[in-house]
């Protein structure tokens, strides 16, 4: 049985194999940063004055459009990463490159573990630079030092439950291919929650799934922090939701490798 610093040795190993991958292949990451970017953009300027005038906290015109629609949009981006993750995992798969692996003398874990680490390292710096776009067009959020680090752990948090989601989907996936599309699901189901408008704006059967998905309350709770506005009992429901996505993918993951290692 491995010791806890072999297993630590390999999982650093692999990750920093993880992020060599990212620096020489950088299509990927440069496309989940380019997505969030261009949504942020196309929403602020060419949808953000018709918006704007049916948000109360924006005034007619939609000049503070920016402040309600930054949050969901750094949430965004936070979700694309699973695209990635699940992609780079079923690559791995696929190509036989874990066969060899098990020959070695390397921790079992290391190799969802720095997949999952590595990922969540990338779509952190996505988060960032999206981050950086929103303040440059225009976003002024008035949060403090802690209400900074709450929102930055709550990010955090999501993309790790999102990441072992994404790798479970990439060890079940047969092709690259239908890794890169299983995922989308993620990436777009914050446009059918309050990322975009509020949910009492929506129908009624939209507005009930859209009080009811994962990713409404993470929005409040971040848009609650950055700008002000009231959290409500989202903070919890944020944190209830992301500790349970991260319960379901770890399981899901580590048993979905487990049966390939026994075929």
């Amino acid at each position: 049985m491995s010791t806890l610093p072999h297993s630590v040795g390999d999982s650093l190993t692999m990750l920093r194999r993880n992020l060599k991958h990212a620096l020489r292949y950088p299509a990927m990451t440069f496309s989940v940063v380019l997505m969030p970017v261009m949504m942020l953009l196309l929403f602020n300027y060419a949808f953000g004055g018709a918006l704007g005038t049916g948000i109360s906290r924006a005034p007619a015109g939609g000049g503070q459009y920016i402040d309600y629609v930054a949050p969901g949009i750094i949430l965004m981006a936070a979700t694309s990463g699973a695209v990635a993750t699940a992609v780079g995992v079923c690559v791995d798969m696929t190509e036989g490159i874990v066969n060899r692996f098990r020959t070695m003398s390397l921790s079992r874990a290391a190799f969802l573990t720095g997949h999952v680490v590595g990922s969540l390292l990338q779509t952190l710096a996505a988060v960032a630079l999206v981050i950086g776009v929103a303040l440059a067009v225009g976003f002024r959020p008035d949060a403090s030092l802690v209400e900074w680090i709450a929102a930055i752990g709550l990010l955090t948090f999501l993309v790790l439950a999102l990441t072992w989601l994404a790798a479970g989907m990439g060890l079940v996936a047969r092709t690259p291919e239908s890794a890169s599309n299983t995922p989308l699901p993620l990436t777009f189901l914050p446009f059918l929650g309050s990322a975009i408008v509020p949910t009492d704006s929506m129908p009624t059967p939209l507005r009930w799934f859209a009080e009811h998905q994962p990713f409404t309350p993470v929005i409040e709770t971040l848009r609650g922090l950055l700008t002000g506005t009231g959290i409500g009992t989202s903070g919890y429901l944020a944190l209830a939701w992301c500790t349970g996505l991260t319960l379901v993918g770890y399981l899901w993951a580590r048993s979905a490798f487990g049966r390939t290692a026994r075929r």
